[in-house]
């Protein structure tokens, strides 16, 4: 993956801040009440036309449903937003809405080395492996 440049970062890290607010707002007046969204981090494209936004939910089943929502007021998001950061960014992104999963991963590895789900004693928790 190619190493983003200081201004990817410092684009990445504004929208980052300022999403988190917009969003947790927006589920909050939305009426998902103890849903916490957080923004775990924020790619730009090298041209900063589009920026890719990873958001963590808690509780992690809420996400499909949430996203789904945040995706149709896309239009809506980008312009709060666009307004938040005229005095700094002249073109806002394209915002794209994606779960970042790797939470539950690591909560999965934390699972397994504390031994709460041990795949000896539980061969469902492994993938059943295809017979060559």
């Amino acid at each position: 993956m190619e190493e983003l440049t200081q201004r990817q970062k410092k684009i990445g890290g504004l929208l980052q801040k300022d999403l988190a607010d917009i969003l947790q707002k927006a589920a909050t007046d939305g009426g998902l009440r103890g849903v916490i969204i957080s923004v775990s981090k924020v790619n730009v494209t090298t041209d900063l036309s589009v920026a890719k936004v990873y958001l963590s939910v808690f509780p992690n089943n809420k996400g499909k449903e949430l996203i789904e929502g945040i995706r149709s007021n896309t239009p809506l998001i980008r312009h709060e937003m666009a307004q938040r950061t005229k005095n700094q960014l002249r073109r806002m992104p394209n915002l794209e809405f994606f779960i970042d999963d790797s939470l539950e991963y690591i909560d999965g590895i934390e699972k397994s080395l504390k031994g709460e789900e041990n795949p000896i004693k539980n061969e469902d928790l492994l993938g059943r492996r295809k017979k060559s």
